[in-house]
């Protein structure tokens, strides 16, 4: 069993995040497009971002053994911003076809306004027109209603619930997510939010069947181990070995590799590490340190079982 993180936001974290990341059984993760912390004022700061999610981003996660994908969209945030959101949504189209790129996301409700469910339905569409999984974000606050609003609006848009992620759920939200066909992902936090405990626990009720597991880790406190930890503590508390690859593997895969760019054989049988490769002239190596560099890549077997 080796671990996909399928909601990390990377670009804010470190290299020393990715290499206890790789150590820890993580062989690939899912950047999402989302809020960076201070409003962005203008489309060409979505651009070099989204650009960097896609390119930098991609190949850094790749000098660590990690296989970097990533999700593209107008967070809800931002979507209050009308005259910003019109600008993305005129560039989003070109970024949503680059390689890579396995949903539109993360898109949805933030304190649910006007301009939140324009932008949120116009994302919608888009995601059909490309036949791309969309991975929607549920607002921290009236999590409960916002969760069933945002499914209301994926039907009414003749969405196909099995294309679609609903993230950040907790125990009021997870059952009518699972019965109306949806994926259910929960966020790790370490002390906010879905801990590791509660997590188990919810494991331990519905099972594995559409439930993944993600860390979340972004520029706040957060926990880039999240998924190997769960993983871990339901091990010891008796969650079958197969659940806990379904929600920790298998199911991220699933749900994003119906976009087409997202293959198991991407980390199983990867190119070399050559940490001396640079991207746009740029290295992630610093003060002399010596270059990691492989002579053969080494393949993984998906049957094993790597928790730190």
């Amino acid at each position: 069993m080796m671990f996909i993180d399928p909601h990390a936001h990377m670009i804010s974290r470190t290299t020393d995040d990715y290499e206890a990341m790789a150590a820890s059984g993580i062989v690939a993760v899912i950047e999402p497009a989302f809020w960076v912390g201070q409003p962005r004022t203008h489309v060409g700061t979505y651009i070099d971002y989204l650009s960097a999610i896609i390119g930098f981003e991609r190949f850094r996660a790749g000098q660590f053994g990690i296989r970097h994908y990533c999700t593209v969209g107008l967070n809800s945030k931002e979507a209050n911003n009308e005259a910003l959101a019109e600008d993305v949504m005129e560039i989003l189209p070109r970024f949503a076809l680059k390689e890579g790129v396995v949903a539109i996301g993360e898109i949805g409700y933030d304190e649910q306004t006007e301009l939140e469910d324009k932008y949120f339905r116009l994302q919608l569409e888009l995601a059909k027109e490309l036949e791309l999984p969309v991975m929607i974000h549920t607002p921290h606050r009236d999590k409960k209603r916002g969760t069933s609003r945002s499914m209301d609006v994926c039907e009414e848009h003749g969405m196909d619930p099995s294309k679609i992620i609903v993230d950040h759920n907790n125990e009021e939200t997870v059952r009518e997510v699972l019965d109306r066909g949806y994926w259910a992902a929960f966020s790790i936090y370490p002390s906010t939010k879905m801990g590791n405990a509660r997590m188990v626990e919810i494991l331990a009720e519905y099972g594995a069947e559409r439930i993944m597991v993600d860390s979340a880790c972004d520029w706040g406190i957060s926990e880039p181990l999240g998924v190997a930890k769960t993983a871990k503590l339901a091990l010891e508390r008796g969650i079958p070995q197969d659940q806990v690859e379904m929600v920790c593997y298998k199911n991220a895969l699933m749900a994003y590799g119906q976009s087409g760019q997202m293959h198991e054989d991407d980390w199983l049988n990867p190119t070399a590490i050559d940490q001396r490769t640079m991207y746009e002239g740029n290295s992630i190596l610093r003060g002399g340190r010596e270059p990691m560099v492989q002579e053969t890549a080494v393949k993984r077997n998906a049957n094993e079982l790597i928790i730190e």
